[in-house]
């Protein structure tokens, strides 16, 4: 059997080489071994990082879908987990519908001011109650929720979540040359 490199795993998943390794930190994805200074894995890591990718895009914490795969590396998702997540998520659409429905109304109210609509201030209202708010998770055991976990690398810069500036969305450099004297005038 064919073991693939890190770059050939990052290649054909599209998941970043620094999430691979991160992943294989937190127990998700194992290595087979190395060629060189290169991870190798196995080609069945592909299915198992779409599995992983599934369950990010649906709420699940890294955490929780590592519980998801047993010691041999088999899936074994309990189906009340997914009934539950499901739940979650319809909780999830009904507060974006009314707050899409409530903010769409507030662009098209008639009112001289939002705040003399009826409709604007019972969001107001439900807002600052926190009954708009996503229900409250667990906190994980890095500190942070438990929904997103700790974000890998990668994903960090591409969301902006990193300390460190997105280089993808950095603005390009004038053309016209700098300016010498800020104070002396042209």
């Amino acid at each position: 059997m064919k073991h693939l490199d890190i770059a050939e795993v990052a290649r054909r998943s599209g998941v970043p080489a620094s999430t691979l390794r991160f992943y294989e930190e937190k127990g998700l994805i194992a290595s087979t071994g190395r060629r060189g200074l290169r991870r190798l894995f196995d080609p069945g890591v592909l299915e198992r990082l779409a599995l992983i990718a599934l369950g990010r895009v649906a709420g699940f914490s890294l955490d929780e879908i590592a519980q998801m795969f047993a010691p041999d590396g088999r899936l074994r998702i309990e189906r009340e987990r997914l009934t539950a997540k499901a739940e979650e998520l319809d909780q999830t659409i009904q507060r974006l519908v009314a707050l899409r429905d409530g903010l769409r109304h507030a662009a098209a109210c008639s009112a001289p001011s939002h705040m003399e609509c009826p409709r604007f201030r019972r969001i107001v209202r439900l807002a600052g109650a926190g009954r708009l708010d996503p229900p409250a998770r667990e906190i994980s055991d890095t500190g942070g929720p438990a929904k997103s976990g700790p974000m890998p690398p990668a994903r960090r810069r591409a969301s902006g979540r990193s300390g460190a500036p997105d280089r993808s969305a950095r603005p390009r450099p004038r053309s016209d040359p700098p300016r010498r004297d800020r104070g002396a005038p042209r």
